[in-house]
């Protein structure tokens, strides 16, 4: 953790500036170019702790992340709490930065990793007003730099940066080739995982449930994911606009109408409902945090969820307008939009949600045993037809 104090600022492409000290790759440029000017989406994250979970879950791709909770960085970092390889946010935004990190888990401080990671992060900000400003004018971009920045550079830099909407950032994050992750245990299925942001989560909590994962190309087509021959597809988190991704949703759609089991999450759940035809649209300011009340209409039950997308699916009523064949299951209680789907007649389901959270509560993660059920449902049928034939 260094000593010296470097001023910096967050400015917004609304003028609004923020002013803090420089932390991470930001502070190591005092030596180099210290007009170096980091642009991306702020949004606000309200989890109280997950901060590593969160650097590098790549839904945050080309976002600036702000921590709500004040204190952030008091257990360090270490090897084991990545949900990707490295950390996938723009930049982060902290109100203090610990100086200490008191965990035996902990391998190194908060910030020595942003700066070994080469991620701008700014701390010592109002990080209240700045949550409060996002939440009355809604997400936007803005960038970080070093006091020495001229704020009419920085602006320009900020407008040129692309806004999210029609963004495709999933091919950017996801695996450029086919990999497989083995089942822990007896291997039981296997599952195609189309990689738009994979947390490493979500494959945990399927090779626990005796499931060998095979992780694909978000640019993968449905001859090609079928060629794998699996037992359930799923569909994964990721960030940008899921009207961007190209080709996403006919490959999930001809993938689901084989009577392969389906399983949609966060921007998988997205492409899913626009694969039949349903809309989405921006939200104001996102869902980014781990206590988002969501009622499952099947169950009659509220789960507190972890979530993280910018995007949602357009609703009216109880009804997914243009997607006659999905039914509505779950729905946000903040603001009543689409958490949860399912098909009418295939085995699919899609949630807007993390039920893998990492971090956030688990109140969600049925999801995945359901998804294992749906398998070995059609496993035995399977089974029973062949045994009907012979």
């Amino acid at each position: 953790m260094r000593k010296t104090r470097v001023p910096a600022y967050l400015l917004l492409e609304d003028g609004r500036r923020f002013d803090g000290h420089a932390l991470g790759a930001l502070g190591a440029e005092l030596s180099a170019e210290t007009t170096a000017v980091h642009p991306g989406e702020v949004v606000f994250n309200t989890c109280m702790t997950g901060y590593q979970e969160i650097l590098t879950d790549p839904s945050y791709a080309g976002q600036i992340v702000v921590m709500t909770y004040p204190m952030i960085g008091n257990y360090g970092v270490n090897d084991d709490d990545r949900e990707s390889l490295r950390p996938q946010v723009a930049g982060f935004v902290v109100r203090e930065s610990s100086r200490s990190a008191s965990s035996w888990r902990a391998t190194g401080d908060l910030d020595s990793y942003l700066a070994r990671s080469d991620v701008a992060a700014l701390q010592g900000v109002d990080t209240r007003a700045l949550t409060r400003h996002i939440r009355s004018r809604g997400a936007m971009r803005g960038a970080l730099a070093l006091a020495g920045a001229p704020e009419s550079e920085t602006l320009e830099r900020t407008l040129a940066h692309p806004p999210m909407e029609g963004c495709d950032l999933a091919r950017q994050v996801s695996t450029s080739e086919p990999y497989q992750l083995p089942a822990a245990g007896e291997e039981r299925f296997t599952v195609v995982a189309l990689d738009c942001g994979l947390k490493l989560n979500s494959a945990r909590l399927l090779q626990a449930r005796g499931c060998r994962v095979v992780v694909a190309p978000a640019a993968s087509d449905a001859e090609e994911l079928l060629d794998m021959r699996p037992d359930g597809v799923f569909v994964s988190n990721g960030p940008g606009d899921p009207a961007a991704v190209t080709g996403a949703e006919a490959a999930v759609r001809m993938v689901a109408e084989s009577g392969t089991p389906v399983l949609g999450i966060c921007l998988g759940h997205q492409l899913v409902c626009r694969a039949f035809g349903a809309s989405t649209f921006k939200l104001p300011f996102g869902h980014h945090g781990g206590n988002h009340p969501v009622r499952n209409l099947e169950r009659d039950q509220v789960e507190i969820t972890s979530q993280n997308h910018g995007f949602a699916v357009e609703r009216k009523g109880e009804a997914i307008p243009g997607a006659p064949a999905l039914r509505l299951t779950h729905v946000n209680l903040y603001d009543r939009t689409v958490e949860g789907v399912s098909h009418r007649e295939l085995p699919l389901v899609a949630v807007q949600y993390h039920p893998e959270a990492a971090p956030g509560p688990r109140d969600s993660r049925y999801v995945f045993d359901d998804f294992v059920a749906t398998m070995e449902r059609k496993s035995r049928r399977a089974l029973a037809e062949a045994s009907a034939v012979g």
